[in-house]
C-alpha cells in the first residue's frame, strides 16, 4: 500500500511533523467532504471540515504543498464521478481523497453492489495516474431514527468499498469503527453531518491511517447528561421536523437554478495557510484563507 510508514503517528501538540512524500491532495465528494457542520468564517466559503484539517497537518514544513477541494454538498456518486473525477485527474495530484455514495443510499436506498462498481472504476482511474487513493467507508448510523432502517446497505457498500480499497492498493478510512462517532457531540445538529469535533477526530483517522505524525490531539467529548425515554423521543421528532424533512424535500425535488450556483470551494490547488506556513505569494494557484 502506498502509504508513508512511521511506527507511530505523534499526537504530541508541540511535535514537528516529519516530512510525508505527498505535494499535492486534491478532494472529491459532497457535503461530507466540503466540510458542511465545521463553520469557519476564515475558511473558503466559510466551511473548514476534515479535509482542510488534514491539509494543514500535510503543509507544515511543505512549502510545496498545494490543496484543492472540489467536493459539492448533495452530490450523487455519478454527479462526483462525471463532474469531479476528470478536473481533479488534471491537476495532477499525487493524493486524493473520494468520498461517494452516501447520499446514494441514504435518500435513494440505491444498491450497494451498484455503486461499488462505479466507484470501483473511478479508483482504477486515480490509482493508474499514480496517485495514493483515500476512501471511508461510511459511519455506522444504527443509533439514528429512520437511517437505522439502511443501516444493512451501508454495511454492504462498507464491505465492497474495503475490496475496492485492497483491488487498488488504496488507503481506506474506517468511519464504521471510528467508535467516537457514536458519541452525539460528534454529529451536527442535524444527525447528517459532523461538528467540528467530529470533523476534527475523522481528519485524525486520515493521517493516522497514512501513517503521516500530526499534531491533532484527541479531544474527549463532554458527557451528555442522562435523558429518560420521553426526551429521548421528543428530540427525535424535533429532528425529524426541523432536518430530516427538508433534507429529503430537497434531494427528491428537481434541480433548480439555485443548484447550479453551487461549486467547489477550492477548485485549483493552493497553499494552505496552516500550520509552519505562514501567509505569502503563490505562484501557479489560488490563495487560501
Amino acid at each position: 500500500m502506498n502509504v508513508w510508514k512511521q511506527d507511530r503517528p505523534t499526537r504530541d501538540a508541540s511535535a514537528v511533523p516529519a516530512p510525508h512524500p505527498w505535494h499535492r491532495l486534491v478532494a472529491l465528494g459532497d457535503s461530507f467532504t466540503e466540510g458542511i457542520g465545521d463553520p469557519e468564517p476564515l475558511s473558503e466559503a466559510g466551511l473548514r471540515g476534515w479535509a482542510d484539517r488534514v491539509a494543514e497537518e500535510l503543509s507544515a514544513n511543505q512549502p510545496d504543498f498545494a490543496y484543492a477541494n472540489l467536493a459539492v454538498r448533495g452530490l450523487m456518486l455519478q454527479q462526483i464521478m462525471d463532474q469531479q473525477l476528470a478536473p481533479a485527474m488534471a491537476l495532477k495530484p499525487d493524493l486524493v481523497t473520494l468520498s461517494a455514495g452516501g447520499n446514494d443510499i441514504v435518500f435513494r436506498r440505491s444498491d450497494p453492489d451498484r455503486l461499488a462498481e462505479k466507484i470501483d472504476d473511478g479508483v482504477g482511474q486515480l490509482t493508474r495516474s499514480g496517485a495514493t487513493v483515500v476512501l471511508f467507508a461510511g459511519p455506522d448510523w444504527g443509533a439514528t431514527p429512520v437511517f437505522s432502517q439502511i443501516r444493512g446497505k451501508v454495511a454492504i457498500f462498507n464491505e465492497n468499498l474495503h475490496a475496492v480499497a485492497a483491488r487498488h492498493d488504496a488507503v481506506m478510512v474506517d468511519l464504521w469503527f471510528l467508535r467516537e462517532l457514536t458519541n452525539p457531540g460528534m454529529w451536527d445538529p442535524d444527525r447528517l453531518h459532523f461538528s467540528p469535533l467530529g470533523h476534527h477526530t475523522i481528519a485524525t483517522a486520515v493521517l493516522n491511517s497514512l501513517g503521516v505524525p500530526h499534531t491533532l490531539v484527541p479531544l474527549q467529548p463532554k458527557q451528555l447528561p442522562p435523558r429518560n425515554w420521553r426526551q429521548a423521543r421528543a428530540e427525535d421528532l424535533i429532528w425529524a421536523r426541523e432536518y430530516l424533512v427538508p433534507w429529503a424535500l430537497r434531494q427528491l425535488r428537481q434541480h433548480t437554478a439555485e443548484d447550479e450556483l453551487l461549486h467547489a470551494k477550492r477548485p485549483e490547488p493552493g497553499p494552505v495557510f496552516g500550520i509552519g506556513s505562514p501567509p505569502g505569494p503563490f505562484i501557479g494557484g489560488s490563495s487560501a484563507a
